[in-house]
C-alpha cells in the first residue's frame, strides 16, 4: 500500500485534535507529511479505514465529508503513481532521487502553495476568478451562470473593495447579509457606529436591496466558492458550513408562475400587429414559438435546421445537457414553416434576438395586446412583507412561453410524466410551481358550473318569455297565481292557518283570493279533466 493516514499523538491543539499524519511508501522509500486537518482521537478510525468516523467533525467545524474526500484524493493520486512506477511509465533508481520525486509531487498537488520572493499575494478576487475559471471549465458553464457569478463579484467588491479570504465567519456572512438586504441602510450604521472605512470614498451601491430569495441564491454560490477556497487550503475558516440565516420567504401559493392562459396566449398569437411596430412581430413568433414547445430563450436561440424534423424536434438542452424530442403541433409548425424560406446565421430555425431586447418587446407586444391583468407578487426583504400588483404585462418575459406551455398542458390534462419528458424536468418538485397555478385555473372552472342555469331558474324563465310572447295580462296572471293558491298547495279554505302566509307568499290579497276561490277551482277542475 502506498498511502498510509494516521495520528500524530506527540502533538495536539489546545482543543485535543491531534494531527492526522500521511505515510507515502514507494518502493521502500517513505516520505511524511502533514494531511492539513487534525482530528480527535474517539473520531478516527484507526484499524483498517484510517479515516474520520461518520457523521463526526473536528473542533474547527470540518466533517467527515471533507477531511475523508481530501484523504481520499491523497490515496488515489499516490496509488496511481505506484503503479505507473511498477510499469516502468516513471524510471526512477535512486532512494534519494525517488524521496525527492514523492515530495516535488506531494508539493505541486497538496501542498499550500507559498509565494516566492517578489510574487504578489492573492487577494480574495484572485482566488474568486481562480475559482470561476476552474470550475466553468469543468462543469461548463451556461453563459447566465458566468453572470451570476461576475454580478456577485460586483456586490462583495462594492461591499468591501479590500475584503480578504479569511473575512466570511458568522459575523462576516451576517454583516454581507445585511448589507444586501438594505446597503444604504448598512453604509449609514457603519459611519454611525465610528467604524473607520477605507480613505478612499466608497463607490454607491449599485442596487437597492434584494429580496430574500434572492440573497438565499447568492449565499449558496459565496458558500460554493468559500467550500472550494477550504478545499484547496486558502483558508481555515469553517463558519460558513453551518451558517443558514432566517429569511423569510413567500408560498408558492402566493406567487404562482406568471404565464398565459390559453385564451391569453391565442389571441397574442393572433393580434394584429400595427404597421407601425412590425418589430414586435418576430418577436411575437418566437415567443410563441416557445408557448407551444416548451423549449427555454437558450434553445430556441441556438435551434438549428437539423434539430428540426417533420414531426419533432430532437436537441440538448444547453442549460442542462438533457437530450429532449419534442414532437410539433399546427402552432409551431405554421411557425417554424412561416420562416423556413428565409436563410438566418448559422443554419438557425427561428430569427431570436437578444434576451434583454426580447424581454423589453414582449412587455411592449403584452401592454399592446392588452395583457394588463392585475398581478399581485409576495415578496420578503428581511421581515417585512411587501405585495406589488403590476399589470400582467410587465412581468412578461422569454421564459413566461415556457411556463405558459407546462401550465397549459398541466390544465389540459396532459401526464406529467409526458410533460417532463418534453421539458427535461428530472423530478417532480421541479413541477410544484406549475401543479399549483394548474390548481387554480381548473378550480376557478370548477366555480364556474355554480353560475349555470338550475331547472327552477330555467323554468321561471322560461314561464317569464312565454307570458311576453302570448301577451298574458296582468289579470289573468293574477288569476293563474289564485289556482296555484287553491289547488296547489293543499289548503282547501280560508280557515287553514297557513292561508294569510301563502297570500302573502302569491301576492294575492286575502278578499280577492276567498272571492275567486270557486271560479279557481272550477278552472283547474276544467283543466285536469
Amino acid at each position: 500500500m502506498a498511502v498510509r493516514f494516521y495520528l500524530d499523538k506527540s502533538k495536539v491543539d489546545k482543543r485535543g485534535d491531534y494531527p492526522i499524519r500521511v505515510s507515502i511508501s514507494i518502493n521502500g522509500v517513505r516520505f511524511h507529511t502533514t494531511a492539513g486537518f487534525s482530528i480527535s482521537e474517539d473520531k478516527w478510525e484507526s484499524k483498517d479505514q484510517q479515516q474520520v468516523k461518520r457523521g463526526c467533525s473536528n473542533a474547527k467545524g470540518v466533517t467527515h465529508t471533507t477531511i475523508n474526500a481530501k484523504l481520499k484524493e491523497i490515496d488515489a493520486y499516490f496509488a496511481g503513481i505506484e503503479i505507473d512506477i511498477q510499469r516502468k511509465t516513471i524510471t526512477i533508481n535512486r532512494k534519494d532521487e525517488m524521496k525527492k520525486f514523492i515530495k516535488d509531487q506531494w508539493d505541486e498537488k497538496f501542498a499550500k502553495k507559498k509565494l516566492t520572493f517578489g510574487e504578489k499575494e492573492k487577494t480574495f478576487f484572485s482566488f474568486w476568478d481562480e475559482f470561476v475559471a476552474e470550475k466553468s471549465k469543468e462543469d461548463r458553464w451556461h453563459q447566465s451562470m458566468l453572470q451570476k457569478y461576475s454580478t456577485l463579484k460586483k456586490h462583495i467588491k462594492d461591499f468591501n473593495k479590500d475584503i480578504t479570504i479569511d473575512y466570511f465567519n458568522k459575523e462576516g456572512l451576517h454583516e454581507f447579509v445585511e448589507y444586501l438586504l438594505d446597503p444604504e441602510k448598512y453604509k449609514k450604521s457603519k459611519k454611525q457606529n465610528n467604524i473607520a472605512e477605507s480613505t478612499e470614498k466608497r463607490k454607491e451601491p449599485t442596487f437597492k436591496g434584494m429580496r430574500n430569495t434572492t440573497i438565499k441564491n447568492r449565499l449558496s454560490i459565496l458558500k460554493r466558492f468559500l467550500r472550494w477556497a477550504h478545499e484547496e487550503g486558502y483558508h481555515d475558516k469553517t463558519a460558513f458550513q453551518s451558517f443558514s440565516p432566517k429569511l423569510k420567504a413567500a408560498e408558492y401559493r402566493d406567487n404562482t408562475p406568471v404565464y398565459l392562459s390559453w385564451d391569453e396566449l391565442i389571441h397574442i398569437y393572433n393580434f394584429p400587429i400595427p404597421e407601425s411596430k412590425k418589430y414586435l412581430d418576430r418577436v411575437r413568433d418566437t415567443f410563441c414559438f416557445g408557448c407551444f414547445t416548451g423549449l427555454r430563450y437558450s434553445d430556441i436561440y441556438n435551434l438549428k435546421r437539423n434539430n428540426i424534423t417533420d414531426i419533432d424536434i430532437k436537441i440538448t438542452a444547453l442549460k442542462t445537457a438533457t437530450p429532449l424530442t419534442i414532437q410539433l403541433n399546427n402552432y409551431s409548425k405554421e411557425i417554424l414553416k412561416k420562416y423556413e424560406k428565409e436563410q438566418f446565421p448559422y443554419n438557425k430555425a427561428l430569427p431570436v434576438i437578444s434576451n434583454q431586447r426580447s424581454n423589453e418587446y414582449l412587455k411592449e407586444l403584452g401592454k399592446l395586446c392588452g395583457i394588463d391583468e392585475p398581478v399581485t407578487r409576495v415578496y420578503f426583504k428581511g421581515n417585512e412583507r411587501i405585495e406589488e400588483v403590476r399589470p400582467k404585462f410587465e412581468l412578461i418575459g422569454t421564459h413566461t412561453g415556457r411556463r405558459t406551455f407546462i401550465t397549459n398542458a398541466l390544465i389540459k390534462n396532459i401526464p406529467e410524466t409526458i410533460v417532463r419528458d418534453w421539458t427535461g424536468h428530472s423530478t417532480q418538485k421541479a413541477m410544484e410551481p406549475y401543479r399549483g397555478a394548474a390548481k387554480e385555473e381548473v378550480k376557478a372552472k370548477a366555480m364556474e358550473l355554480f353560475n349555470k342555469k338550475t331547472n327552477t331558474t330555467m323554468k321561471e324563465e322560461f314561464t317569464t318569455k312565454m307570458h311576453s310572447e302570448l301577451h298574458v295580462s296582468p289579470e289573468i296572471e293574477k288569476l293563474h297565481r289564485c289556482i296555484t293558491l287553491w289547488c296547489y298547495t293543499g289548503i282547501e279554505s280560508e280557515e287553514d292557518p297557513r292561508f294569510l302566509e301563502l297570500c302573502k307568499t302569491y301576492d294575492l290579497e286575502p278578499e280577492f283570493a276567498i272571492s275567486k276561490k270557486k271560479e279557481c277551482q272550477a278552472l283547474a277542475g276544467k283543466t285536469n279533466q
